[in-house]
């Protein structure tokens, strides 16, 4: 509640993001388990208020709540048609805001200096600062009442989200799956390209990080502009506040590791590595800066804004780019369909690189990967806390998940007489549509929800893991690029390792939540804050050798060795209690 002083707040802050270097968390107590389950949880549903035995709300009984998120996104419309509709049946209408302008510390600090917040909130890397200012009801008493959020997680994976004070405040809304799992997109980093430069090069075998720069070069000599004449450009890099892991990271994966995000963990000896001063990091620094000489490297990477690179990549023009796909798929696939760029071969499939030849790698993990570092927590501010855990107990109830994900029967989609949802071609082009997005769709989109399987055991809780919807919505280039490497999915195209990850992983769970109270935090603090200002300085050195001795004096200046410490430290921890 409170929206027009939350409103006014947000505004007179510009604000923008800060997240996780991976959004994880599943449900281990899901198919045969919650089935298993399921009279018990009938039972709680009927206490709890079960949507789909309760008549409408007439618009006086509605509660509207507000949302902040720490992340950027899109407004829908006031009156957007199934808000309205999840609103009449629950009872709650929720009016969400973004970012649009800062970093998550400094947008989160501003409302915590206000005083006032969203009933809802999702503060990203900065959960810590609203857990410490007292922002933050606990759920404890709630998980327990309502079934839907009970079962989102099991007792120990909830026990990841217990604070020094033995409460509960967040939840991680992200990867939760639901019976069997559907994964059809590889959600997480990689080094992207366009399905039209490999099929220009005859859809080759790329490896390693060489393998990959040979062939963007190629393509781009042979094809230096689009049809319509915009120039194409080989790669580009997005450093912009939070976002720099596009460029600092990758070293960790070029040698094989999965996504820990602070830290190597070398499983052989049990010690944290820090993959910044490795010589595989050095090496792929090396490659960029020599791809820069070369041109290949968007000469605006080192200050274009976010914005500014998702309307590059949204041109069709950018051949390749390491990024995760959450931070820009949702957005360029549905204008390279609207423009038609898809069916020209814009789309991006993932590669999981290597340094060398050879070697297995992790950019896809295939086990569950908890995230307990943020979320999304009910404020002090709210009026009503009984309707907020409430709602939130909605929004997984499956009728309300449909409304959300797949839309208004009959509107949005058409149901087989199989019971199987699919969507008419019509219908796909809508779904895509910014505006009808803005008018109609209503997915609460960090509210709970699940992946993997309806309840209903036919349908996959989300259109893109539909495969019937996943296969129709591919382009002819992206059917041909997956058929020409015995691809079914994104997930088979990076052709990851399947391996068990440790009970610790992953770390940046803990490094997401450190703060300048411990050296540890203070030294983690200013790594990030010399590698953001370094890196695209190591990448544009007209001398590469004395710009990188430069930047490790630096570096090792802010003494790292207290972050690996603790982070040393925590490793143990988790080790032993295996968790």
């Amino acid at each position: 509640m409170k929206l027009k002083k939350l409103t006014a707040l947000l505004l007179s802050t510009v604000m923008t993001a800060s997240l996780l270097i991976g959004c994880g968390g599943n449900a281990s107590e899901t198919g045969s388990e919650a089935a298993a389950s399921s009279e018990t949880s009938a039972e709680a549903s009927a206490e709890a208020g079960d949507v789909s035995e309760k008549t409408e709300y007439a618009e006086d009984e509605i509660i509207d709540f507000t949302m902040f998120t720490a992340m950027p996104g899109a407004e829908i419309n006031d009156g957007n048609e199934i808000q309205e509709i999840i609103a009449k049946k629950t009872g709650v209408r929720v009016k969400e805001t973004w970012l649009t302008g800062q970093t998550d510390a400094e947008a989160i600090g501003t409302i915590i200096a206000g005083g006032e917040y969203p009933d809802f909130i999702n503060g990203g890397d900065s959960m810590m600062p609203l857990y410490d200012a007292g922002a933050l009801v606990a759920w404890d008493e709630y998980i327990e009442k309502y079934p839907n959020i009970k079962e989102m997680y099991s007792d120990a994976e909830w026990e990841n989200f217990r604070q020094d004070d033995g409460h509960i405040y967040w939840a991680n809304v992200f990867q939760n799956k639901y019976g069997e799992d559907k994964t059809t997109t590889h959600n997480d980093e990689a080094f992207w390209i366009q399905v039209r430069v490999l099929e220009w090069a005859g859809y080759p075998q790329i490896e390693t990080l060489d393998d990959y720069f040979k062939v963007l070069e190629d393509y781009a000599a042979a094809n230096p502009t689009m049809e319509d004449g915009t120039p194409n450009i080989p790669y580009t890099i997005l450093c912009e506040d939070w976002r720099y892991f596009c460029i600092e990271n990758a070293g960790q994966f070029l040698d094989g590791y999965p996504n820990d995000g602070s830290v190597i963990v070398d499983v052989d000896n049990m010690k944290v590595v820090d993959y910044n001063t490795t010589e595989t990091t050095k090496r792929y620094f090396t490659k960029l800066n020599e791809e820069y000489q070369k041109g290949m490297i968007d000469p605006e990477f080192a200050t274009q804004t976010y914005d500014e690179y998702i309307a590059k990549l949204s041109t069709g023009a950018v051949l390749g780019m390491c990024d995760q796909w959450w931070d820009f798929a949702y957005t360029v696939n549905d204008v390279f369909v609207q423009q038609g760029l898809d069916e020209k071969g814009c789309n991006y499939v993932p590669l999981g690189l290597t340094i060398d030849a050879g070697m297995d790698q992790m950019w896809h993990t295939y086990g569950d990967t908890l995230n307990a570092s943020n979320g999304i927590a009910v404020t002090t501010s709210c009026e009503d806390v009984e309707a907020a855990f409430k709602f939130l107990n909605d929004c997984l109830d499956q009728e309300i998940h449909d409304l959300r994900f797949w839309g208004v029967e009959g509107v949005d989609y058409e149901v087989d007489e199989n019971g199987l949802y699919y969507r008419t071609e019509e219908q796909r082009v809508k779904a895509a549509d910014t505006e009808y997005q803005a008018s109609h769709l209503c997915t609460y989109s960090y509210f709970p929800q699940w992946l993997g399987t309806s309840k209903d055991g036919i349908n996959a809780m989300t259109p893109t893991e539909q495969p019937s919807e996943f296969q129709a919505n591919m382009a002819e280039p992206l059917v041909n690029c997956f058929k020409a490497y015995g691809a079914d999915t994104y997930v088979d195209m990076i052709g990851s390792v399947v391996k068990e990850t440790g009970p610790w992983f992953p770390m940046y769970s803990y490094s997401n939540n450190m703060t300048t109270e411990t050296p540890g935090g203070v030294a983690w603090t200013k790594m990030g804050e010399v590698k953001h200002e370094w890196l695209p300085k190591v990448v544009m050195a007209s001398d590469f050798e004395s710009t990188w001795s430069e930047y490790m004096s630096v570096y090792e200046s802010i003494n790292p060795q207290d972050f690996l410490a603790e982070m040393q430290t925590e490793l143990e921890r988790r080790a032993s209690l295996g968790q």
